[in-house]
């Protein structure tokens, strides 16, 4: 139920959700909690950046499984010590690695299932890497797809039919709801079911269960208070701030460059978004949302990326403008994602936007000396945020046409076990033992909250090496962090447990509290009518023709160059004369045709966001 004192957005989210950006690995562990203060979140992701030791965390110690089923499951998967371990084939667009799973993670499911996984990341190999296989007739055993490709991989026959199975399996049939939302939107579909969704949630498609939306604007506590916490009125204000604390502290403690904001171009283009994707997500500050390449309002009309009133030359030229008062770390055009997070947990970055960057820096000692990360509004603004993934975050799990009876089951035992309770708290918290413990009075800890940011090296029982090393290199789960564990009553996402608010009620928060009236950012929001909310919807959305394909590559690859060259543009003539030069080649591959498909693709989404929001 949405309180009346906030406004709900009715845009489209479709496969671009944020919270499955390009994630990096790491992201899978930050994605569902780094949201706040955290290294135990949720990328796609990615993000992501990102969307726990899944998701939008850290590690965890084995539990025993938190249900009847999924202990039934468990046991009759784990003969691990006997027979051939058996290989499954992930073809995964949300991966950052690719190669065998290796660490904690690889002894988890070898102990459980005697299996091993393999890893194949469009991410790693190149895009190409899916017309070669699907063209082969074998995508892989386990897919994780982009919405569009699922639809063109049922159609082409390279799904597997799990109708008669599924609902067999009782962590999988708990979200029957959702997995038939999905696939009865597949055109001509009889009833049959071909995929899961991911980033299922238990809450509904109206909710939003964070404290932390995916991106805004946040800041080191200890650099804004010694500034004297000024207010914030808008972009210029914000860029007055971060020029101050760099004045004041220009290195960080061992004596290296530091920089305001710290870019990076590998995640562009990414997501069916069109242009720099650091400049796509800023866009939300303002309430809108890019889809291809069209941006929609809060009104629910569409503008072209194009229109210098919407957000993307907006938040293009703040970045601009950063560069010109040399607050953009000159390294941002060359740099990996890598990179830039290194620099993040250096203490080298100054601003963050996405909520699972905190992850790289914030931990309990930081929380409680102050100089962690946490938001800051500008006055000017109104966030938007998809809400809670009810349906899914857009991408799909799905099985290849190609397995074997041996392998089929073998895979379905195991997305039922990623999707119980003991699966889900190793994919968002870790190893019990190292990344939380139980109490005298029953509730979860958080312990090593460090282990993401620092690698912390896992017990040997658990396989030795570092903990980030060991990360589920799947990088995408079934059920979101944020969903209620049924075993223990709160969300898996560690952020959330009542143990983790007290222990974080530091000093720090204490004084944002008082600063801002409110305990987290999202009641501040709500509070100040900041927040603008996107329903959760699944609807099947038209594919790219091939000629509206030839159109987006051509249109995206010219955005993204042109962008960065604004961003190091030499004034502002040059600036607006590049947006120009920009706007009339994009008109000449055939943009507007492009305008048009995307206007009218995405109409369909807002209009099951309206159906939805009644």
């Amino acid at each position: 139920m949405r309180p009346v004192d906030y406004k709900v957005n009715l845009f489209a989210q479709g496969a671009e959700r944020e919270g499955i950006m390009k994630s990096k690995k790491i992201i899978s562990l930050l994605c569902a909690t780094a949201m706040m203060a955290s290294v135990l979140a949720g990328c796609g992701g990615s993000s992501a950046p990102t969307e726990s030791a899944s998701s939008d965390t850290d590690s965890t110690a084995a539990t025993e499984t938190t249900t009847e089923t999924a202990t039934e499951t468990a046991t009759e998967t784990t003969d691990a010590g006997s027979g051939d371990v058996m290989t499954l084939e992930f073809f995964d667009v949300a991966a950052n690695y690719q190669g065998v799973q290796t660490g904690w993670f690889a002894k988890v499911v070898k102990d459980r299932f005697n299996i091993e996984l393999n890893i194949i990341a469009p991410q790693v190999a190149g895009d190409a890497i899916y017309q070669t296989r699907a063209s082969s007739g074998n995508l892989g055993d386990v897919l994780i797809l982009e919405s569009g490709q699922f639809k063109e991989c049922v159609e082409a026959g390279l799904v597997k039919d799990i109708s008669a199975d599924i609902w067999n399996y009782s962590n999988l049939a708990a979200y029957k709801e959702q997995i038939d939302m999905l696939n009865n939107g597949l055109e001509g579909n009889d009833g049959k079911t071909y995929g899961m969704p991911t980033e299922m949630m238990n809450t509904s498609p109206t909710s939003y269960s964070q404290d932390v939306i995916y991106s805004s604007p946040l800041l080191r506590w200890d650099l804004y208070k010694e500034l004297g916490c000024p207010d914030i009125a808008d972009l210029d204000g914000l860029l007055d701030v971060l020029e101050d604390m760099m004045k004041a502290h220009p290195t960080n403690e061992a004596g290296d460059p530091c920089y305001p904001m710290s870019l990076w171009p590998d995640w562009d283009g990414g997501d069916g978004m069109l242009g720099i994707a650091n400049v796509v997500q800023l866009t939300t500050w303002y309430g809108e949302k890019i889809k291809g390449s069209v941006i929609l309002k809060p009104d629910g009309t569409f503008i072209p990326l194009t229109d210098k009133e919407g957000s993307y030359y907006k938040m293009l030229k703040f970045l601009y403008e950063a560069n010109k008062r040399g607050l953009v770390d000159p390294d941002s055009a060359t740099q990996d994602w890598n990179a830039a997070c290194a620099k993040m947990s250096a203490g080298q970055v100054y601003l963050m936007w996405y909520s699972w960057q905190v992850g790289f820096w914030n931990s309990v000692d930081r929380l409680k000396a102050g100089n962690a990360f946490i938001f800051v509004p500008v006055a000017d603004q109104s966030y938007y945020t998809d809400a809670d993934s009810y349906y899914g975050s857009g991408r799909v799990f799905a099985i290849g046409s190609q397995v074997d009876d041996a392998k089929y089951k073998k895979i379905l035992e195991f997305l039922d076990w990623y999707a119980s309770p003991e699966g889900l708290m190793f994919q968002h918290d870790g190893i019990e033992g190292f990344n939380y413990e139980k109490g005298d009075d029953g509730r979860l800890h958080a312990i090593n909250t460090n282990a993401l940011m620092d690698n912390l090296p896992v017990p040997e029982e658990w396989g030795g090496a570092g903990f980030n090393d060991g990360n589920n290199a799947i990088n995408q789960w079934l059920v979101a962090a944020n969903s209620t564990n049924p075993e223990t009553g709160e969300a898996y996402n560690k952020d959330y447990w009542s143990t983790y608010k007290e222990e974080t009620m530091t000093d720090m928060k204490k004084e944002w509290a008082e600063k801002f009236g409110a305990a987290e950012p999202v009641e501040y929001m709500k509070a100040n009518n900041k927040l603008i909310i996107s329903p959760n919807v699944s609807v099947s959305l038209p594919t790219d023709s091939a000629d509206i394909s030839v159109i987006r590559n051509q249109c995206n690859e010219a955005v993204c160059d042109y962008s960065w060259r604004m961003i190091y543009a030499s004034d502002d003539a040059a600036f607006d004369a590049m947006w120009d030069e920009m706007t009339a080649f994009l008109d000449g591959v055939g943009f507007q045709d492009l305008v048009k498909f995307d206007t009218e693709k995405h109409t369909i989404e807002l209009e099951a966001k309206k159906a939805v929001a009644k």
